[in-house]
This record gives structure tokens, sequence and C-alpha cells, in this order.
């Protein structure tokens, strides 16, 4: 009504994504990646050509843009990516690398999309480290870990970490395996002046088939301070993909604390 026939509304439309996130919530309901203005995929650019059509005028852009909205561009990674898109998620991350390099990167993306993993912009960095050997994002190593879980009785952890070469060990109790390694790390973590950001969401994807060993995908959801992050772990046991993919946050943010202070 608005942009066709030129209706004054008395809506906000800014409040449109909340308040469905919202509704997802109380109804148990995820709401469909591809839903008009509100779903996860809907401003997210997937082939390379457009992430280019975007670096040349915004070709592609339209009326129902993703800020009219309170919402961001993303620009997904895996085997249709570009160069375009790269160097779109690399500005987002304020990363700079040589052409060489980001074709050694875009290759290792194109790969692992062959391969049908699921690759979040959040990925990229622990990619560049690992395609170029660096450690820059390898503050906190998980050395060991025993995750036990008992029927009627609390989960217990304990574990073996080492952060910036210094290890730590301890232990916790929660309600759940993941819980309970959330209680032992915040234990270390807080020796480094450091807490884990808010848990907005957490999915655990296993693929089709029904075989027992099959490995499992956690995805988790940060809330860093308004800032949405999504980190992932893969792991035939579900509890220790999301244990990694808690590491990959740490290592993050760690990463960008010990930047703020060189």
């Amino acid at each position: 009504l608005r942009d066709k026939m030129n209706m004054q509304l008395g809506i906000d439309e800014s409040h449109i994504v909340p308040i469905s996130m919202m509704v997802e919530t109380f109804s148990g309901k995820r709401v469909a990646a591809n839903a008009p203005i509100i779903g996860a995929d809907v401003f997210t650019q997937t082939a390379g050509i457009h992430a280019d059509g975007d670096q040349k005028g915004g070709l592609y852009k339209s009326k129902l843009g993703p800020e009219r909205f309170s919402r961001k561009h993303s620009y997904a990674l895996g085997k249709m990516s570009g160069k375009a898109s790269l160097k779109k998620n690399l500005e987002q991350l304020e990363l700079d690398l040589s052409e060489e390099d980001q074709k050694k990167v875009l290759d290792r993306i194109v790969r692992l999309g062959d391969s049908k993993q699921t690759i979040t912009a959040d990925d990229l960095p622990f990619i560049i480290a690992d395609v170029l050997a660096s450690k820059e994002y390898q503050h906190i190593k998980l050395l060991n870990c025993s995750i036990t879980s008992g029927f009627n009785l609390e989960s217990t952890v304990s574990l073996r970490v080492s952060i910036n070469g210094k290890e730590h060990v301890a232990s916790g109790f929660g309600n759940g395996g993941y819980d309970a390694f959330i209680h032992a790390i915040e234990k270390v973590l807080v020796l480094h002046n450091y807490s884990l950001p808010r848990l907005a969401d957490y999915e655990v994807r296993i693929p089709k088939g029904g075989l027992t060993s099959a490995l499992t995908e956690c995805v988790i959801t940060w809330d860093c301070d308004g800032d949405i992050r999504k980190t992932r772990g893969v792991h035939a046991n579900q509890v220790f993909a999301a244990v990694l993919a808690t590491l990959r946050i740490i290592n993050m943010q760690l990463h960008e604390l010990n930047a703020q202070q060189s």
C-alpha cells in the first residue's frame, strides 16, 4: 500500500522483524528461512554476481531494502561464492588480504561448499587462519574434556584448556552436558577478564538417513552487545559440536580484545 498507492500507514516497519522473532519464540515454530522480509536468507546474497552488483553502485537494489526493516545485507559463502562475495565479507570483518591469499581462501570456501558444509561469515577468520597457517585466532585450545551425564543426575564436566599459552584445569556441573561445560569454562574465562556473550539461539542439525554415527552440526547464535554472530561446530557427539562452536566465539572475541589492547 505504501509503495504502490502512496498511502500513509501507521506502521513502524523497523519493528516487524523483532515482533516476528517474539512470535517465533512463544509459538515454538521457526520462521522459514525464505519468508519475505523476516526470513534469515531473504537479504543474503548467495551468488557472487549479486555481490559484484552491489560493488558497482547497487545494481540490484529495490525499495524493499534491508535497511528499511532494520536488517543488513549479508553475503553467503559457499560453492557459488565469487571474489566479490569474499571481498564484501572481508570488508565487514575489516580484514585485508593480498590477491594471492584471497584466491587461496576462495578455493577453500568453494571446496567446503562442494562438500555440503554450511559456512557462515563468522567462519571466515578461521578459514583464513587455517589456509594461511596463521595462529592469530588460536587463543584458546581445548586440550582434553570429559563430559558425564546420567539419568536423574546432574551432568559433570572436567576440562583442561590453554589460553594464550597458559594451561587451566576446571570442572563444572549443570543441567545437561553443554550447561556443565559452560559453567566450567566460565571459571577459566573470568581469570582473563572475559565473559561469554548471551546465547540467542541454539540449533542442532543432523543429516537425514538415520545413521547413529552421523556427524552433528551445531549452529549457535550469539548476541554480542547487539551484534549478532553465528558460530558452528561439527562433531559426532552433539555436545562436543556445541563446545566447538563455543570455542570459536571465544577465539574471535579474545582476538578482538588483544587487538584493542595492542
